[in-house]
This record gives C-alpha cells, sequence and structure tokens, in this order.
C-alpha cells in the first residue's frame, strides 16, 4: 500500500547555498509504502518525512548528539564539501568542522570530505575521513588523533562507515569511494575492500573481503550479528554476519537483495543503515530507506525519491529517524527507538 507524502516538486529549495530552517512547517516529500501490516507498528500511516534542510552537495553520517543540559543536535557530513554541519532543531544548520575528511593541499577528487560520524563510549565524535584515509576522534579539547589508517602497513582505502561493539571494539568498512579515481586510483595500497575491527588495544583485524564495495555497517541489539551493506551496483544487498566469541565472524547470510531495482533505475545503493531496540534494521538503498524485521523481512520503505545515503535515531527519545538523501537532510518520526537512547 502507498500513502503519498508530497510531490517533491513543490518544495522550494536551494541547490547552491546551504540555509538555516528555525521553522516548523517543514515542506515534506516521498511517499510510505507498505509491503507488510507490521510496518505500522514502526511508521504511521500518516507519518510525515519532513526536509528540515537543504542546499547540500552529497550529505551522509548523521548522529545524533545528546546534551546533558540541552535539547541535543545532529551531525552530519557535506563529503564534498569537506565539512561537518550541526543542526539544531528551532535553529537550523550551521557549519561545525571544516575540513572534516582531507587536510592535504593539492587537489583530492570529488569527494574529500567525512563519511561516517559515531560517537565513542566517552561521546567523543569519531569520523571516518575519505581524504586523509583514516578513522580519527575529536579529543575532549578539540584536537584530533588518529584510531587507525593502515592495515599491515598498507593505507587504507577511504573509511565509510563504522560501528562500535560494547567491548570498546570498532568495525568499519573501507571501500575506494574517497580515492579521486575510486577503485582505479593509483593510490590504492590494498587491491581489495575489507570489513575490519579494531580491538581497543589497537590492533586491527580483517574480518572479511567477499564484499565487493562494504558500505554501511550496524550491529543487532544483542550484538551477535554484523550488518554490512553492498554498494555495488551489480550485486546491491545486505549481509548479515554472525559474530564469534572472539569477535571474528563467521558464514554470511544475504538478508535482501535489491540489484533489480537499481537495474529498473530506482536512485541509490545500499548504504547506511540504523537498528532499532527491538532489532528492525532501517536500511538506505535503492529507492530510499527499507525496513527490516529482525528477521531480515521486507516491512516497507519510505521512497525519498532520492538517492539516499545514510540514517540514524535521535531527538529526545531517540525516536525520530534522521535521514540524509542526495542534498536534503530529512527526517521522520517513528513509533520506535533506535539503539542506544
Amino acid at each position: 500500500m502507498r500513502i503519498l507524502l508530497a510531490n517533491a516538486a513543490t518544495l522550494l529549495l536551494c541547490a547552491t547555498s546551504v540555509f538555516a530552517q528555525d521553522t516548523t512547517n517543514f515542506p515534506v516529500l516521498g511517499e510510505r509504502i507498505e509491503n507488510d501490516a507490521a510496518l505500522s507498528k514502526l511508521i504511521a500511516k500518516d507519518a510525515k518525512l519532513e526536509v528540515i534542510s537543504s542546499g547540500y552537495i552529497w550529505t551522509e553520517g548523521p548522529v545524533w548528539v545528546n546534551e546533558k543540559n540541552g535539547p541535543g543536535y545532529l551531525l552530519f557530513s557535506d563529503i564534498p564539501r569537506n565539512s561537518i554541519f550541526k543542526w539544531v532543531e528551532g535553529q537550523g544548520a550551521e557549519l561545525f568542522m571544516k575540513p572534516s575528511g582531507y587536510t592535504g593541499v593539492a587537489d583530492y577528487g570529488g569527494e574529500p570530505g567525512s563519511n561516517g560520524l559515531i560517537l565513542d563510549p566517552k561521546g567523543q565524535l569519531v569520523m571516518c575521513e575519505h581524504g586523509d584515509r583514516r578513522l580519527s576522534v575529536v579529543t575532549k579539547n578539540g584536537g584530533k588523533r588518529t584510531l587507525v589508517d593502515n592495515y599491515k602497513g598498507k593505507r587504507l582505502n577511504s573509511p565509510n562507515d563504522a560501528v562500535f561493539h560494547s567491548s570498546g571494539d570498532l568495525y568499519f568498512t573501507d571501500p575506494p569511494y574517497g580515492l579521486p579515481n575510486r577503485y582505479d586510483d593509483p593510490l590504492r595500497e590494498l587491491d581489495f575492500c575489507g570489513v575490519y575491527r579494531l580491538s581497543k588495544s589497537g590492533e586491527v583485524t580483517l574480518l572479511t573481503k567477499e564484499m565487493t564495495r562494504p558500505n554501511g555497517i550496524a550491529l543487532s541489539p544483542d550484538e551477535k550479528t554484523l550488518y554490512v551493506a553492498q554498494s555495488d551496483p551489480e550485486a546491491a544487498l545486505w549481509k548479515s554476519f554472525p559474530i564469534k566469541a572472539d569477535g571474528t565472524l563467521g558464514q554470511s547470510k544475504v538478508i535482501y537483495d535489491a540489484t533489480k531495482h537499481v537495474k529498473e533505475g530506482w536512485p541509490g545503493l545500499p548504504d547506511g543503515m540504523a537498528v532499532d531496540k527491538a532489532g528492525n534494521i532501517f536500511a538506505t538503498g535503492p529507492g530510499g530507506v527499507y525496513v527490516f524485521s529482525a528477521a531480515g523481512k521486507l516491512l516497507g520503505r519510505i521512497s525519498t525519491g532520492e538517492r539516499t545515503a545514510n540514517c540514524t535515531f535521535g531527538g529526545k527519545d531517540g525516536s525520530v529517524l534522521y535521514i540524509t538523501a542526495d542534498m536534503y537532510l530529512c527526517r521522520i518520526q517513528t513509533k520506535t527507538v533506535g539503539l542506544g537512547h
């Protein structure tokens, strides 16, 4: 069942400048597509996908930051602008950090900035940096420290997304999208795209290189399963991996293959993910945000009409799903709560 939310063509949005939208009357876009009645337990039939900020080049990596004495705020990347922006309810968006992912002096292609953003167990901002080809952390006093930038002495391709395990271990993906010439770039030092674990002690372990373009990554609530998106147009899919007692991965299983949708011209590829407390998976992919049950059943989709990069839960109670879709930052109210909230 489809419920139309709005016609994106009616949106009066600026594509060249970033505007802070300090309003409660946001434009909306997209449609809610229901494959299973269980979707209504997660997203109301009349839920609106609001555009809360716009005018970016390519938005990514949203992360919600709670404040002890404040309303909290959202951080997100604009990769081509090599920038991170900060959005606050009632105030809008403003520049938070530049440069965010590349600190060199030569031109570094079209996607030099930070991609995935997450918080470490201390609440510090951790960034997947395309241009500097590393994962870094912003320390308490504002300076950056490199967490990892190589595997066995060879530089990483361009870290894309990451997730922390409660043990303190950091799982991350490393496709070639941040390199100036991507897969065929002469700067590449690794001949594969890996999924890795950075242990709390600093040891880097290659978990798998079976995925051609590993991208978004997430954990199940019980931390026994790792989910990884593959943004390969020839094999656009999501996989699950059982996590062994030693932190390595078991045999993978395909959750859903969206390759046919790519061939049909649906915009986007499997990308970032968010998981709620019940284990439902909200995964960006061809045609918007797919909603899977904890068992991997497709419940429905939030169709944005745009290439959709990533999503995260946030807001005061963790029930708002924030979505980065092309030049837009969007949000939709859900009936569930994200992990970590």
